[in-house]
């Protein structure tokens, strides 16, 4: 796909970056950088899972970022202090990007398991910590780079402290892989920069380690794997029409005829009518752990053909759990073969997702999924809209309030999320002992469809499903 129209501010950038490499912005030494390790597995149908010690990084702007001669002073508040930051130039030169002792973030790794809190204790307060954090490669200096197409994602998540108006949520980003990382950035991956996805906030104050002078947008293809409390979830893609990372500028930026698809062609099974499906005591059981699996299935079931369908499983207490296939949806429930629980070209349309279709579909999205894209982990909640977009209205069982952060704080402090298990490889080959040993059965939410019994019945002759 052809690149957009950039935005005005990004000659300046590139101009920096070519006339004036020695005036980077300044990593620090007060504060060391010292990366939780997280292991996480690849797999294959034929070998097993392959154990790496890959690390977490945070974001650059969820740490110090101070001016080089007085800690006390933020490089971070927009509009920007005139002395400090005259101009991009001077400002790269003023400013320093320190390390971060990740428990003050809310962040607990251990072993393959990712614990993170929203709100930590001072001393006389519970204070809004909110973490987001990216995967780094063994070598703690890059990204871990997940190529997806054709292949599945699965994990284990423990969201039972998660209530309405929170959002624990696992999804891939198309950032660079080096956090663009250049003379004028050096701190690039090792320090969380870099970071996009399809929204193309305009209001961050810096970009891959510059100054945003001009309100640009950071934008770049998104696939929210998992977003979701005990009571909501979904899973939703979203594209844009560039490559990579790339910047945009005024309405480049909008919502309607932006860049980028900020809605995106999402499954939510409360919202498609099966509020029975998941949530506390559900077909899905959200009181306690369970496993997810998400597989980007292609037209020829190799990673050369274009992507097809994004499909969802979980497992739980042995059993496999197809996403619910029932809709009161008119819409969807009109589709040729019927609704397969999956988001297909077909199902987008039905929905009328036009800007996710304008810019690229499923097959933009397996395309960002086969050039590589990064994992990332984040806790938030949300003062504007209190999450209803997700676990609200129509799309969850939680009411107008139930989502406030002021209530949230007030009488559940100690939210928090588990991440675990993390693995990806092989369709097939990333469920709990391949889907096919200790007993695991395949549980039938309702009569099942003909393209996923036909798939349950090919597996079931290999020895992976009893059913």
């Amino acid at each position: 796909m052809p690149f957009p129209n950039l935005a005005a501010g990004l000659p300046l950038l590139l101009l920096l970056a070519i006339s004036h490499p020695t005036t980077a912005q300044q990593i620090g030494t007060a504060i060391p950088e010292v990366h939780p390790k997280l292991t996480t597995q690849i797999c294959t149908s034929a070998g097993g899972c392959t154990t790496q010690q890959t690390r977490l990084v945070t974001d650059a702007l969820s740490r110090p970022f101070h001016a080089a001669d007085d800690m006390a002073v933020s490089c971070t508040t927009m509009p920007f202090n005139t002395t400090l930051c005259p101009d991009a130039e001077t400002c790269a030169r003023n400013c320093v990007l320190e390390g971060v002792e990740y428990g003050s973030i809310g962040v607990l790794a251990k072993g393959s398991a990712l614990t993170l809190r929203q709100y930590l204790f001072d001393g006389e307060s519970y204070k809004s910590v909110s973490p987001r954090l990216y995967l780094l490669a063994a070598d703690g200096l890059n990204y871990e780079p997940l190529r997806l197409l054709n292949q599945e994602l699965s994990f284990d998540v423990d969201l039972s402290q998660l209530g309405c108006g929170m959002n624990g949520a696992l999804y891939l980003s198309e950032m660079d892989l080096s956090g663009s990382r250049s003379e004028v950035n050096p701190a690039g991956a090792q320090y969380g920069t870099g970071y996009c996805d399809a929204q193309c906030f305009s209001n961050v104050p810096w970009i891959n380690g510059l100054p945003n002078l001009n309100a640009s947008g950071s934008c770049c293809n998104e696939m929210d794997i998992w977003e979701a409390n005990s009571r909501a979830t979904a899973y939703t893609p979203h594209t844009c029409s560039g490559v990579g990372s790339f910047l945009c500028a005024g309405a480049e930026c909008n919502k309607t005829t932006g860049v980028c698809d900020k809605d995106g062609c999402g499954i939510n099974p409360f919202g498609l009518g099966t509020p029975s499906f998941y949530g506390p005591g559900l077909t899905v059981d959200t009181a306690r752990p369970f496993t997810v699996v998400t597989q980007f299935h292609t037209a020829d079931k190799t990673s050369s053909s274009p992507l097809v369908e994004i499909r969802r499983l979980y497992v739980q207490d042995g059993v496999v759990i197809p996403n619910s296939m029932d809709t009161t949806n008119m819409g969807v429930m009109m589709l040729e073969g019927g609704f397969q629980g999956a988001i297909t070209e077909d199902y987008c349309q039905a929905r009328s997702s036009k800007d996710f279709v304008r810019l690229g579909g499923l097959r933009g999205m397996g395309e960002s999924l086969a050039r590589g894209m990064v994992l990332i982990f984040s806790l938030w909640n949300s003062e504007g809209d209190f999450m209803s977009w997700l676990d609200g209205g129509s799309n969850g069982p939680c009411d107008a309030v139930e989502g406030d952060p002021k209530r949230i704080v007030r009488e559940n402090p100690e939210v928090s999320v588990t991440f675990s298990n993390i693995k990806w490889g092989e369709i097939g080959s990333t469920s709990p002992e391949n889907l096919g040993k200790n007993g695991l059965t395949l549980k039938h939410v309702k009569p099942i469809n003909r393209l996923f019994r036909s798939e349950a019945e090919e597996l079931s002759g290999n020895g992976r499903f009893m059913t």
